[in-house]
């Protein structure tokens, strides 16, 4: 096996290639995420995630040859729509993945299904595509955006809060945040405030907490923005004072290590998690740890799983990016995936179990997540029944 990887005008291709190939070229996947600013990591974990499973399937997924094409979209829209538009004229891509921001899939994404491409969606899933916008040609394979904050809201209920400030970053997917939170959360919201993207120092935010006085904080802020919040929480002594309830992005494998004692007690929801015990995640967590040297994280998880999907795909396709064989061969998978069970809904975004997590330092000092409990089993979104494909 031969592993390539060359920088031509701004663009990282990785080709893995190996052995007889089933077709004179491999399929060429474009994969645009964002690899710069404190966001960067999660960029980083689903590519790793991704390009690990084509390692493992020796240059292939489902048995296909492909070409895995990576540029970095500097968080930011335009940014993503004009890389999507080079690679479909320069270099013939029709299936793309890779996004993590929703207002980088709102951007890219219209460019790609103009043209008949395939978007299959890793991690920003915005509610435009989830009801009466759906798209038969726009998968989502790791959740939809409103439905990990409305188990985090379903969390809150179960655990009796009564008065709750929201807060999120002022784009897509964090209105989407407070939304799902709100879907299902059955007590008073004292205040919503909405953040600036880009922004790290809350202390503005802090003061206003601290004079509602509520009972519990939900935040959906992601990347170095949720680490510096999480850090700054502790800092300006609420930890202690209001407990917080956070969402998969907030408080995953990477947020809580870095965060350290900051995170440690805090509570979550998730779909999936390093401690998950199904023959798949063991193997993952083992493999990636190995090649990386460094634990996963849940964008790593999707990266992954996202890569074995599109391999179900491609096998049931005999290799075809014909778009009406490549979906029905997606929407049939019966692909085995890092978090369990899975299916697509009616709007061909995921049908999973959601969980408790909570941050706990382990014996070494570390700060990890331990699963507690179900929230919700096998549930779809609450946008799917607005879809009519």
């Amino acid at each position: 096996m031969t592993v390539g990887s060359k920088l031509a005008a701004g663009l990282l291709v990785l080709a893995v290639t190996t052995g007889p190939t089933l077709s004179a070229e491999p399929v060429k996947i474009g994969f645009i995420t964002t690899l710069s600013t404190t966001a960067g990591y999660l960029g980083e974990d689903v590519r790793d995630g991704f390009l690990l499973a084509v390692k493992e399937g020796g240059g292939k997924l489902g048995g296909v040859p492909v070409e895995v094409l990576v540029e970095d979209d500097n968080l930011k829209p335009a940014n993503a729509r004009q890389i999507a538009e080079k690679m479909m004229q320069r270099e013939g891509v029709k299936l793309f993945t890779g996004l993590i921001f929703s207002n980088t899939v709102l951007a890219a994404v219209p460019a790609v299904l103009e043209k008949k491409g395939l978007f299959v969606g890793l991690n920003g899933a915005p509610s435009q595509y989830a009801g009466a916008g759906c798209h038969k040609y726009y998968f989502q394979t790791a959740w939809q955006n409103d439905s990990l904050h409305e188990a985090t809201g379903q969390l809150a209920t179960n655990l009796g809060y009564r008065r709750a400030v929201l807060l999120a970053a002022n784009y897509p997917a964090g209105k989407d945040a407070i939304s799902g939170f709100k879907r299902y959360f059955k007590g008073d919201v004292v205040e919503e405030i909405y953040t600036r993207l880009d922004q790290t120092d809350f202390s503005a935010e802090m003061a206003r907490i601290r004079s509602l006085k509520p009972d519990v904080v939900f935040q959906g802020h992601s990347g170095g923005q949720g680490i510096a919040f999480l850090k700054q929480y502790a800092q300006a002594g609420l930890k202690d004072e209001i407990p917080m309830v956070l969402s998969e992005p907030s408080l995953e494998q990477r947020t809580a290590a870095a965060a350290g004692s900051a995170a440690v007690g805090l509570v979550g929801s998730s779909h999936w998690n390093t401690d998950f015990d199904n023959p798949v995640n063991t193997a993952f967590v083992k493999n990636f740890t190995d090649s990386y040297g460094r634990s996963p994280s849940v964008y790593a998880s999707q990266g992954y799983d996202a890569a074995l999907l599109i391999g179900s795909a491609l096998k049931a396709s005999g290799g075809s990016l014909d778009p009406d064989s490549f979906r029905k061969g997606l929407l049939a998978t019966d692909a085995k995936l890092t978090r369990g069970p899975f299916r697509f809904g009616p709007n061909q975004h995921p049908v999973e179990s959601w969980y408790q997590v909570k941050a706990e330092a382990g014996a070494d000092g570390q700060v990890a997540l331990k699963t507690v409990g179900p929230i919700f089993e096998q549930r779809g979104d609450s946008h799917s029944d607005a879809c009519k494909l």
